[in-house]
């Protein structure tokens, strides 16, 4: 088995394999070749997405810089907007869905790394050759979502469709829809009802109104 394909099934892999570093120092240098362009650059930066992730939806926008790790294992979906500074480090499988929000030095992280220093270190593969390992677990973000500045997503992480998610939060644990979660670690402060309606907030409306 291929040490991309290990990473799929859950189990540990080996950062150092040839293969996977070719994919990453690919995906780096496309993404410093974005971070050397203009946000009005749109055609090139375009065709960069194109080259980096696995999709990229229509009326998506990054601000950049942007880091991507692997690139190829990351799907985002339609009417997506990033702010300045995001990473994802998608060595497992990065799904974000349609419209949602992202704010400054936002991160996704995929990777783990065992607790025990000395299996951090080396462990032996199956040949009994001393090999640096490591393991990973997919992220998956929904659809409606706004996440405020410097929130970080740990591997193997959900998060429903229509979430809040407070500015510094780290998220540990799985997030059900229509919730705002906060904090570090991350936990569900309460649900989003139509209470939160801006309707509610007249004198931050003023003389707009919502869409029939």
């Amino acid at each position: 088995m291929r040490e991309e394909e290990k990473i799929f099934q859950g189990v540990l892999f080996c950062p150092g394999d040839p293969e996977l570093k070719a994919i990453k120092l690919r995906s780096h240098k496309l993404s410093g070749i974005y971070n050397s362009t203009n946000e009005d650059d749109t055609e090139a930066r375009a065709e960069l997405l194109k080259l980096i992730l696995k999709s990229f939806g229509e009326k998506s926008f990054i601000q950049g810089p942007v880091f991507f790790h692997y690139g190829k294992h990351t799907s985002i979906g339609e009417r997506c907007f990033f702010n300045y500074n995001l990473t994802i480090q998608d060595d497992a499988a990065v799904e974000i869905g349609n419209d949602n929000n992202f704010g400054p030095n936002f991160t996704i992280v995929t990777p783990c790394h065992p607790m025990v220093a000395s299996e951090r270190r080396l462990m032996a593969d199956k040949n009994g050759t001393p090999t640096r390992f490591c393991y990973a677990k997919p992220v998956k973000i929904g659809n409606d979502c706004w996440f405020g500045a410097n929130v970080v997503v740990c591997p193997g992480v959900t998060i429903g469709d229509g979430c809040v998610i407070g500015a510094g939060s780290v998220v540990t644990r799985d997030i059900p829809a229509n919730c705002f979660a906060a904090g570090n670690p991350a936990r569900v402060i309460r649900e989003i009802t139509e209470k939160d309606s801006m309707v509610h907030k007249p004198e931050i409306m003023a003389d707009n109104q919502l869409l029939k």
